[in-house]
């Protein structure tokens, strides 16, 4: 009855965990090819990308890399992230305003 409980308890607590997006800014190789329709051919590609580029600004940016269509953006958009915080087009969208009002 213990073993049942400890395993319940530790599903409950490690189910976040398996949900948290992948910063496409820092993730690993490895990191990259657990996203479904990521292989080592297309992680790669987005490191090479990022290191390219100095990085991505947006996760929408993530279309640019070669071999990475609208298709399989789609399938990754919600298991995606960059530094820590997935970015919508309205987010983006927001913080662009605002840089244009600050201008002088």
């Amino acid at each position: 009855m213990r073993y049942m409980f400890l395993v319940c308890l530790m599903s409950l607590l490690l189910s976040p965990l398996a949900h948290a997006a992948v910063d496409i800014n820092t993730a690993s190789q490895a990191e990259l090819e657990s996203l479904n329709g990521i292989g080592p051919a297309k992680a790669q590609a987005i490191i090479e990308y990022r290191k390219k580029n100095g990085g991505f600004k947006t996760v929408e940016e993530l279309d640019q890399v070669p071999g990475i269509g609208q298709a399989t953006f789609a399938g990754l958009k919600k298991d995606i992230s960059v530094g820590g915080k997935k970015n919508t087009p309205a987010e983006s969208t927001k913080a662009d305003k605002s840089i244009e009002k600050k201008k002088p």
